[in-house]
């Protein structure tokens, strides 16, 4: 299929955080509507995922197939914050916007967290049981370098998912296997559901264990667009020299909210209509809400 059937439309700056703060509006009503959901890292993420699908990734909404030969992959390990990225492959044309007023209900497409099962387009495999989306991500890699398909995979993690031990376990052999097709990031917001991750498991040095595991790591701000963009172009120069690459993006939870900035408390809440009410008039309907 020709490049030019690729989404990966050269959106600036500017109308990149058009889009992202649109889908922060997205994500509020969506776990508001059901009063249940993760909106803390959800808008914790959300410039990142808005640069990966309208800038960086090469792939195709409008012919989405499970095994995605010819295109970028995307694998969301960290599964709770689905209703960003439910609201990202709606904006980006996998299913129809106004898909997302059926979030959480029953016979939803749009589960808590993302499965297969219910056949939506962009999702290729249940995630939410933290620890196990880098190694799904590996094999995905794997699978393109055997089919001599040159396209990368992207994942995200949260950094509280590495107190699980699966991921040092995928961390170890991708380096020894020389999985150079990969690009992860990390969340690196340092709260997770039960408060911060110093109190709950101190991460140590993650930018030496990364390394001391054999990755090449690079940092970004996660909620500054341009250091986004600038750090995913810059890390795809990295990719085929033998290495695998991480991100460590700082984020704030909750970011574009002032109230839900910087702790733990909105990891798993929804707002009330008052706080709802509250949070939507900070952020700029820009295309339109569902």
């Amino acid at each position: 299929m020709r490049f030019e059937s690729y989404l990966r439309s050269m959106k600036d700056i500017p109308e990149l955080q058009r889009i992202a703060s649109q889908v922060r509006r997205d994500i509020l009503r969506q776990v508001h509507a059901v009063n249940s959901g993760h909106p803390g890292g959800s808008l914790g993420c959300t410039d990142f995922l808005t640069a990966l699908y309208f800038r960086i990734m090469q792939h195709r909404p409008n012919h989405f197939t499970m095994d995605g030969k010819g295109e970028d992959l995307f694998f969301l390990s960290n599964g709770h914050i689905s209703p960003l990225w439910y609201s990202i492959l709606a904006r980006a044309g996998y299913f129809p916007v106004a898909e997302l007023n059926t979030f959480r209900k029953l016979n939803s497409r749009l589960q808590g967290h993302p499965a297969t099962e219910e056949g939506l387009p962009g999702i290729r495999v249940a995630s939410g049981s933290l620890g196990q989306g880098l190694s799904v991500a590996l094999g995905a890699a794997q699978s393109k370098k055997l089919n001599n398909d040159p396209q990368l995979i992207y994942t995200l993690h949260g950094d509280g998912e590495l107190q699980e031990g699966q991921i040092w376990e995928a961390a170890m052999y991708a380096a020894a296997k020389k999985v150079d097709n990969i690009i992860a990031t990390i969340d690196f917001n340092g709260q997770q559901i039960d408060g911060p991750t110093e109190n709950v498991l101190s991460l140590g040095n993650l930018e030496a264990k990364w390394q001391a595991f054999g990755w090449e790591v690079l940092r970004m701000q996660g909620n500054d667009m341009t250091s986004i963009v600038t750090t995913l172009e810059n890390a795809k120069t990295y990719t085929g020299k033998g290495k695998p690459v991480v991100i460590l993006m700082k984020t704030e939870m909750g970011a574009g909210v002032d109230f839900m900035m910087g702790t733990h408390k909105w990891h798993g809440v929804a707002p009330n209509d008052e706080q709802l009410k509250q949070a939507l008039s900070q952020l700029e309907e820009t295309i339109g809400d569902y």
